[in-house]
């Protein structure tokens, strides 16, 4: 499932094909009626983290609660909230096994009254893959087992989703919602890569090359990794810190913003621009 959600996300960016229409279609496809997400509702969001990563008042990706990504969200938070955001960074992992929390955020923007392109497309997509879905999973399994099979195979699918886009920005630069930065350096900044081989390429859906993602987001996912030496020597030629590390540094320093943020949250967690 989190592998379609990468196809899913190459033709959300205009990857796949030259035309709109068929990239919508595989899009479609991929994300509602494969995996139950809704895609209308995430190249929305994603578009805006996009046009505005890491950057305060713009990225919906850093608006997740019950998380606290900078210090003033972790100021605001009180009560249960306050006490969640002091062991957050414990509790990441966790609350990635999320996968009902998309279906449900799915379906609340097919119902929803936000704009939506394709919305009674999206819905009919949408209701095939739950119909489809349970009665697979009960016509072959009996009750208990089936109840089990949903849990792990949700949580899982929410934790290798979530697993694969940490690391792409969590730890990196926070901008503030003033700031001016061009696009160079707002994409760059933000921005982590993973390094690994091939392997590393397929787990993360070439997510792993996020810099060169977001500077040519419609460039196709095979061609990241050969625009990568290019885009890499340009930004040390222009002074421009390029972020390149392993998988497991990369959660260990996302891991350790969160904590930052959450044991000291009148200091800030990330540099500022």
């Amino acid at each position: 499932m989190a592998q379609a959600g990468f196809i899913g996300h190459d033709a959300g960016h205009r990857q796949i094909f030259r035309s709109r229409t068929a990239n919508d279609v595989v899009g479609l496809l991929f994300g509602n009626l494969l995996i139950g997400l809704s895609y209308g509702w995430w190249v929305d969001k994603h578009n805006r983290h996009h046009a505005h990563p890491n950057t305060e008042g713009h990225d919906p990706d850093i608006v997740v609660a019950p998380l606290s990504f900078t210090p003033g969200q972790a100021e605001a938070r009180r009560g249960l909230g306050a006490v969640f955001v002091r062991h957050q960074a414990t509790l990441f992992f966790p609350l990635l096994l999320e996968g009902p929390h998309l279906h449900a955020a799915s379906v609340k923007a097919v119902l929803g009254r936000g704009r939506l392109k394709h919305r009674p497309i999206e819905a009919s997509l949408l209701a095939l893959h739950i119909v489809g879905y349970l009665t697979a999973v009960f016509l072959l399994l009996n009750r208990p087992q089936a109840i089990v099979f949903i849990l792990v195979n949700q949580g899982l699918f929410g934790l290798y989703l979530g697993c694969s886009f940490a690391p792409n920005h969590k730890g990196m630069p926070i901008l503030s919602e003033a700031g001016a930065l061009d696009y160079l350096r707002r994409q760059v900044l933000t921005s982590r890569n993973v390094r690994g081989g091939w392997l590393i390429d397929v787990l993360l859906g070439g997510l792993n090359y996020q810099i060169e993602h977001h500077l040519f987001p419609s460039m196709p996912r095979p061609n990241l990794r050969r625009a990568q030496p290019l885009i890499r020597q340009f930004c040390i030629a222009h002074g421009v810190p390029y972020h390149e590390t392993t998988l497991t540094r990369s959660w260990a320093q996302a891991l350790q913003h969160l904590r930052t943020v959450g044991k000291r949250p009148t200091q800030p967690g990330t540099d500022r621009h």
